[in-house]
């Protein structure tokens, strides 16, 4: 199965307004007077024309990102010869935020594996690696200082990227001599003329070199602004100066550019006071709480504080319709277990790679990576049934959250700051109580499939250690252990050869996230019938190809669709 089903629940997404950046004087600017908006292309532009406006357009794009910080995510796989094909062989996981203003640093989430510590101020030494200098984050940019005298231009064709018109141009630097430039080829929307992809590497010394090919992506998030969302690398051939081969492929996702609205703080301008005759100072409660009423409050504000700093800082996604999903699975598991649960129980979605789900008090979260490979709703299920029982065994949230300032921390500490482990015989027993959950819910004869995908998780788990290791909960596997490892009894033999048996999806198959507000929805695409075995890729990085659309102003927000080839 492609997408989780419930039945009777809408999946359409409201979009909350958010202010254009027009608004904001210190990221905007008039769009230049060369490049009028919704200019069309037409035979009174030259060829120069058109390549002037492309490169203010940049100039412009260049001026905003130094007031962007997005968070930018990058999964690598090193690959290997497997089987008459190739398979992962290894993996690097890196999370941070970019900051290209003048003299910050460049800010980057500890207690992850391969991180040093704080890299210098420039975008060129953010996740400075072995075999990339210039890192993965460098490939939202085409070029730092993109002029014209660098470069020749050669138009190729007219194409539409989704329903957006492009102009298509390889563009290739000029001499052989002096910096690093873009060598490639250009997609510029035919309104403005922006850069809305480019696919190519660094030149011109491309033999031996340790710049890599990529295909980077913009999407439309507020009127006349292309901002980076995706960005996909892949090598299979390149030899290091150092006589290291590479053989990767890679996804690079960026996101939370507008943290502000995330945040819930408003200007003392902004708040509105209710008059006196309008306001009863009475609440719903009639008496003081009782003592097992304040603990339960005490534990939910604790709560409360975690989760919104996890909104802020763009690791949680706002509430919305994948939520509900969730939810309208967790609630199947309390009714047929007839379990009364105060304060209620609540999902969100957490927007990272690695596969984990953890509960914060009574808020269990998922995490992207996660929804995106789960084959199915039976799947999903068993993943909240071992989180709904910590939630009905008792499992408590460490309260000392409940201190609103233990949340003044820098961004880049969370992983240290907000842990949500919980020690081996809570797990243990966690598993126990959601083998009964799911024995008296309509899941019960449909957990073949879960532990097919708990099989394929622990074929995968040496390879793939960055995938599987969690960030802030336990993790799925650890070691020889396997969370629900019951269900594998019940569950087939992986047959990497079927492709009628569908174990587990390629990352980015379910979950489709606005870089700009940070809303999840799940991904709406017909089925594709596989050609062969080999493109079912289990937990593999795959290419993206959006389909463009342009912001659409007023009302919902209109945002690229990612659907990854598969």
């Amino acid at each position: 199965m492609r997408n989780f089903t419930v039945p009777g629940l809408s999946l359409v997404l409201v979009f909350s307004s958010l202010l254009v950046f027009a608004q904001d004087p210190n990221i905007a600017t008039p769009l230049p007077k060369s490049a009028p908006a919704n200019a069309p292309v037409s035979g009174a532009l030259s060829s120069n024309d058109i390549i002037d406006r492309v490169i203010e357009r940049e100039h412009f794009f260049m001026a905003q990102m130094r007031h962007l910080h997005p968070l930018v995510e990058t999964y690598i796989q090193n690959l290997k010869p497997g089987d008459g094909k190739v398979v992962p062989a290894s993996d690097q996981y890196f999370l941070g935020r970019i900051d290209m203003s003048n003299g910050a640093e460049d800010r980057i989430f500890k207690s992850q594996s391969g991180f040093g510590r704080r890299f210098v101020s420039r975008l060129t030494s953010i996740y400075g690696m072995k075999f990339l200098p210039l890192g993965f984050a460098q490939m939202v940019v085409l070029d730092e200082n993109f002029q014209r005298k660098d470069y020749d231009f050669s138009f190729v064709r007219r194409e539409f990227l989704g329903e957006v018109r492009c102009i298509v141009m390889d563009v290739q630097p000029k001499g052989k001599e002096g910096r690093i430039r873009f060598v490639g080829r250009i997609w510029v929307e035919d309104q403005d003329y922006n850069i809305v992809r480019f696919n190519g590497t660094y030149g011109p010394d491309q033999r031996n070199s340790n710049y890599l090919h990529f295909d980077s992506w913009r999407l439309n998030m507020r009127p006349g602004v292309w901002l980076p969302a995706y960005i996909y690398s892949e090598e299979s051939d390149k030899i290091s100066r150092a006589g290291q081969r590479f053989h990767f492929k890679a996804q690079t996702r960026l996101w939370g550019y507008d943290l502000q609205a995330l945040a819930h703080n408003s200007e003392f301008t902004e708040i509105a006071v209710d008059s006196p005759d309008t306001v009863h100072d009475q609440s719903d409660a009639s008496q003081d709480a009782s003592p097992v009423e304040s603990q339960r409050r005490w534990q939910r504000e604790a709560e409360d504080n975690a989760v919104e700093r996890l909104q802020k800082i763009g690791l949680i996604a706002p509430e919305g319709d994948v939520d509900k999903v969730l939810l309208t699975v967790v609630n199947n598991l309390i009714v047929t277990n007839n379990l009364n649960i105060d304060p209620a129980v609540r999902a969100r979605v957490l927007l990272t790679s690695p596969l984990e789900s953890f509960t914060i008090g009574h808020t269990i979260v998922v995490s992207r990576g996660l929804l995106d490979v789960l084959p199915d709703e039976a799947s999903l299920a068993m993943v909240l049934a071992h989180e709904l029982g910590h939630v009905v065994l008792g499992h408590r949230l460490d309260t000392k959250f409940a201190f609103n300032d233990r949340m003044f921390f820098p961004d880049e500490d969370t992983f240290e700051r907000l842990d949500f482990t919980r020690n081996p015989g809570d797990e243990e027993a966690a598993d126990k109580k959601a083998l009964e959950l799911l024995g008296n819910s309509p899941y019960k004869d449909k957990l073949a499939t879960a532990g097919l995908f708990l099989k394929a998780l622990q074929l995968e788990a040496p390879d793939l250690k960055s995938l599987i290791r969690p960030h802030m909960g336990n993790g799925l596997a650890n070691g020889n252990s396997l969370r629900m490892s019951t269900l594998l009894a019940s569950a087939p033999n992986v047959d990497g050869k079927k492709t009628e048996q569908i174990a587990a999806l390629p990352l980015g198959g379910r979950i489709k996230l606005d870089p700009w507000s940070n809303r999840v929805e799940l991904i709406k695409t017909k089925p594709v019938a596989l050609n062969s075995a080999d493109e079912k890729m289990p937990f593999e990085v795959t290419p993206f190809f959006p389909f463009l659309t342009r912001f659409s102003g007023p009302g919902p927000e209109k945002v690229a669709s990612t659907v990854p080839v598969n």
